[in-house]
């Protein structure tokens, strides 16, 4: 009979693996809502690298905007 901690560990494997696809399925939302952007992937380069003002101020805003919220969505994973 299975443990808890070893049942714990089989389910946080588990989500370890579903969780790196779902961020690649974010990252491709993403990549299709900003086709004009070079997204990597890790998001969190996406917002240090950016450089303020290279972009219209409404542009900027929703640029950033929607990289932050699809980091949310992974690291809330879902």
């Amino acid at each position: 009979m299975p443990s808890r901690l070893t049942d714990l560990v089989h389910r946080r494997r588990g989500r370890l693996v579903g969780g790196e696809e779902f961020a690649g399925r974010v990252r491709s939302e993403l990549s299709v809502e900003l086709p004009d952007e070079d997204l990597g992937e890790d998001l969190a380069d996406c917002i240090d690298l950016y450089e303020m003002g290279s972009k219209p101020r409404c542009e900027e805003v929703e640029y950033l905007d929607l990289v932050q919220q699809a980091m949310d969505r992974i690291a809330r994973g879902r």
